[in-house]
């Protein structure tokens, strides 16, 4: 791209000249960051005919076959340093800007995170994307692009508030919009029918339009400039701009604009609060979107090259990430019948072999179902289809099992009054995969087990990866380098070749030198800590990280009960503590999810009282680290030591943050659930520190309703104060204030285990604490953690996607 410093240097300041008109010293870091960005695109531009080239090496009019990925989340976090690591200029760019007086640290910080996700969803759909660029397989994602994200969470007094995340505020450089590109999607109405050539004709008539107009994101691996992908976001807009000139000169200000607010409701933001049923429409609203924009430019693009879709799923595989896009099936079914003339049967066949689904979650409130009079109403012809789906689905099944009624009550589509959309996505799809071992082991023996007997061939396992180039190279750049020079680079590339570090466990100069980095890394974090919270901590003392979105089943109650139980000991005898401690939480709840809220509250009223108290200056420090994204992960990885992945077991599908914290050396205590489960195959006891229930202990208890947690409260004298603590004003002057989280745990009977498991996870926080005041020993096992994290690199999970899912060949371009 850039030769050297000085071919870049010149392009840059010409760049510069052309786009702001004025000399480089007097411009803002915006004006240098913008710069830089636009001329990078404008570099990765000149790469897209090769690009093109390579998706249809088989001719213009046999383009090899493409993967579409519709997910409601893409967090993609800030791209610019990512880009200029994958494209192989980051020196180059770095050494000029320097000689020009701009810092390029500065310019990166400019780059707000886009607002396109929330959690782990939305980042495994990034690092997919990622990694398919990175095999040479032609893939893209399909998604809205929400106007204010999630939201931006900002903590008063304790208290989580959300204002918008108006990240789009100066425009987001790295899109492209495509108004050329746009589609017309069709809300409420009614269908006509009529039979034409002996065949019913469907016509939907008196629709309400919504124009669909597509905003495209570059997509760059590493070193794998010519093979550039594509993330395409949709947005909504009125399909006429005009103003309704009369209602406004009548003073109605409010009624003239509300056609167009409506339509641009669909894409302000992500999850909308859904307690009501205008909250309701709009969460359905924003899936069928997404859905029928991507699936219409699909089709387009694919009668462009081969002019008819009856070969539609050997060039074309659509894969739905959860069930957010599983209106997929419906609305392809809806094009093949409607649009393009096909019977029933031959579409089926055709919207089978084309969609695969990933399940992502074994939480019922997750599980997705509309309400019948909604969902007719708002997709009149999509519920037809979905209505004949469902009957044909049920004849199949009566046909063929002599106890098919009793089968039908768990795996019907349609039922008490409901459209249940993971049935949708299983029936419909010809593969269904769960995240983990463990989550895939449930779907088939519990959650979805009648599915499992009539589709068993559908199910496999992939579990889950990351993009170990992000979370590894990019975010933990010293230890990246020292990996380098004791191994070679090959790991960039093939995560596997991190196994090499394995000989130098036992150096303790490696380790050595391992402990510097990390300790470097706890320093900089310390560093914005205590600018940003004014809390000082101490980089030597063990970090304790938890990071995730806040939910009861994460359970970072555990983790705060933990810590009062650590200061309640200190108050009795303060040298009964050993050791030096800093607790670091950061995630989001959910508007509407008070419970999550007020644990929010707990973390930060017990951080107030330890952070307070003088005595526990060089003990303990607790601290909540605000509006967590991707950008602030990056942060937090590389400094962690130990890493909170303490869910019940059976209820986190994978999770994500556990392998990269893994990755960046951290060592895990946590529950046998999701992906932890593999990381303990790959480090043995020995490197992590497991305690607690087991997933099938918990089903057990939770049906046979055999467990009491009154019985936890009367048995253990530590649990029993830390609960009245709860229930009093020791912590806040409210002693209400956490009345739900007491209620929870004892009126409730502790749905998720946290009493239970209290005395199993404070004994394996002990060893973990002992093995830390072993430097040597903790450092290997931080060696051997990363060393066997490659096993957990999306290009691993990208490979078998391509080859069991959607039967394509990775190739990669050199």
């Amino acid at each position: 791209m850039f030769a050297d410093k000085k071919s870049f240097k010149d392009a840059y300041l010409e760049k510069f000249a052309e786009i702001k008109g004025t000399p480089l010293e007097k411009g803002t870091l915006w004006d240098k960051y913008h710069t830089l960005v636009v001329l990078i695109k404008e570099e990765i531009s000149l790469c897209r005919a090769f690009t093109n080239y390579v998706h249809h090496q088989k001719g213009p009019q046999q383009p090899g076959k493409q993967v579409y990925y519709f997910s409601m989340e893409f967090l993609i976090g800030k791209l610019l340093h990512n880009y200029l690591i994958n494209i192989g200029i980051y020196d180059i760019v770095a050494e000029g800007l320097k000689e020009l007086n701009i810092d390029l640290a500065d310019l990166i910080g400019e780059e707000r995170d886009a607002g396109l996700g929330n959690g782990g969803l939305g980042r495994l759909a990034a690092c997919f994307l990622d990694s398919m660029a990175f095999a040479g397989i032609a893939g893209h994602g399909n998604g809205i692009r929400y106007k204010y994200g999630l939201f931006e969470q900002k903590i008063v007094n304790g208290y989580q508030t959300e204002v918008a995340d108006n990240w789009l505020k100066n425009g987001y450089l790295w899109e492209t919009r495509k108004p050329d590109k746009a589609i017309v999607v069709k809300y409420k109405g009614q269908v006509r029918t009529e039979v034409k050539d002996n065949r019913l004709v469907f016509h939907h008539e008196n629709y309400e339009p919504v124009l669909a107009v597509p905003y495209d994101i570059p997509i760059i691996s590493y070193e794998n400039l010519f093979l550039i992908n594509n993330l395409r976001l949709w947005s909504a807009e009125p399909l006429s701009s005009e103003l309704d000139l009369a209602l406004f000169n009548q003073g109605d200000f409010t009624q003239a604009l509300s056609y167009k607010s409506e339509v641009e409701a669909i894409s302000n933001i992500l999850y909308p609060e859904d307690s009501n049923l205008a909250g309701r429409e709009l969460r359905l609203k924003q899936e069928y979107f997404f859905v029928a924009a991507g699936l219409g430019a699909i089709v387009r693009s694919y009668k462009k090259s081969h002019g008819s879709l009856k070969n539609f799923s050997q060039g074309v595989a659509i894969h739905i990430n959860d069930t957010h896009p599983a209106l997929c099936i419906p609305e392809l079914m809806r094009i093949l019948i409607d649009e393009e003339g096909m019977g029933w049967d031959e579409s089926w066949n055709i919207t089978v072999d084309t969609i695969s689904y990933t399940n992502h979650t074994i939480m019922p409130e997750a599980l997705e179902k509309w309400p019948v009079d909604l969902f007719r109403n708002l997709l009149p012809r999509i519920f037809m289809i979905v209505e004949e789906i469902d009957r044909r689905y049920r004849q199949y099944i009566l046909r063929r099992f002599l106890n098919g009624e009793e089968l039908l009550k768990t795996t019907g589509i349609i039922k008490d009054g409901q459209i249940w959309m993971a049935n949708l996505a299983i029936v419909g799809s010809h593969s269904i995969n769960g995240v983990s071992k463990l989550h895939t082991d449930i779907l088939k023996k519990h959650m979805f087990k009648d599915f499992h007997r009539i589709y068993g061939y559908k199910f496999l396992n992939l579990t889950n990866g990351v993009n170990h180039r992000r979370f590894l190279l990019t975010a933990n750049p010293e230890l990246a380098q020292l990996i380098t020079e004791a191994i070679g680079d090959e790991w960039i590339s093939n995560g596997n070749a991190l196994k090499d570090l394995h000989k130098f466990r036992e150096e303790p100069a490696f380790l050595e030198d391992l402990a510097k980095v990390k300790l470097r890394n706890k320093e900089k974090l310390a560093q914005i800590i205590k600018k940003e919270q004014g809390i000082d901590i101490d980089p030597h003392s063990l970090f304790d990280v938890q990071v995730k979105r806040i939910h009861a089943y994460k359970r970072q109650l555990l983790n705060v009960l933990k810590i009062m139980a650590l200061y309640n000991q200190f108050q009795e005898d303060p040298n009964s503590v050993d050791g030096s401690f800093t607790f670091i939480f950061g995630g989001k709840a959910a508007p509407g999810y008070h419970y999550a809220k007020s644990i929010i509250k707990l973390i930060h009223a017990v951080a107030q009282k330890i952070n307070g108290d003088p005595r526990m200056k060089e003990i303990c420090k607790v601290v909540f680290m605000e509006n967590f994204n991707v950008s602030l992960a990056e942060r937090i990885y590389p400094a962690a030591d130990l890493s909170e992945q303490i869910s019940t077991a059976g209820k986190e599908a994978s999770g994500t943050g556990n392998m990269k914290f893994m990755m960046n050396g951290a060592l895990t205590i946590g529950t046998l659930d999701g992906a932890n489960v593999e990381i303990r195959e790959a480090v043995g006891d020995e490197h992590c520190f497991i305690f607690g229930l087991r997933a099938e202990e918990v089903i057990d208890y939770t049906l046979n309703r055999s467990y009491k947690a009154w019985d936890q409260y009367h048995t253990n004298s530590i649990l029993k104060e830390i609960l009245e603590q709860l229930n009093s004003d020791s912590l806040v002057e409210n002693p209400q204030e956490f009345r739900a989280i007491y209620d929870s745990l004892l009126l409730y009977n502790d749905e998720f285990f946290v009493l239970k498991d209290f005395p199993a996870y404070m004994e394996a926080f002990q060893r973990a604490t002992e093995h830390y005041g072993e430097p040597e020993k903790w450092y290997s096992s931080s060696l051997y953690n990363i060393a066997e994290s490659g096993r957990f690199s999306s290009d691993r999970t990208i490979r078998e996607y391509a080859h069991h899912v959607w039967r394509i060949r990775c190739r990669r371009v050199e």
